[in-house]
This record gives structure tokens, sequence and C-alpha cells, in this order.
């Protein structure tokens, strides 16, 4: 997700503004330490122009 990013030119702030989160939850994603909702994924999916399933890998 970091690198889709900052091929974005967005940064974390940015990024969190548009999609409706702070910052911290941001960085805990592109770090794997956080499972967003659907509808997170989806948002971010949407701003970086991506699938969610190119952003996001989901184990059972």
């Amino acid at each position: 997700m970091k690198e889709l990013r900052e091929k974005h030119n967005l940064t974390q702030e940015q990024l969190a503004q548009k999609v409706g989160v702070r910052r911290e939850t941001i960085l805990f994603l592109e770090k794997g330490k956080y499972n967003p909702s659907l509808k997170l994924a989806h948002d971010i999916a949407k701003v970086l122009d991506s699938h969610i399933e190119d952003i996001f890998f989901f184990e059972d």
C-alpha cells in the first residue's frame, strides 16, 4: 500500500483525510498491524485507483 500511496504522491496524512481516518490508521495498515473494514479497503482502493485485492491480502 505504501508504494501505491507514494506513486500517487500522497502522504499518510493526505490519504487518511481522503478516506476519513487518522494518519495512525494508515501507518498501521502499511505495517500490516491492522485489518481494514471492507468499506475502508474499498475507499483506499478507490483513492489509489486500484483493486482491493491488489492492496490487501487476507488469509484464512
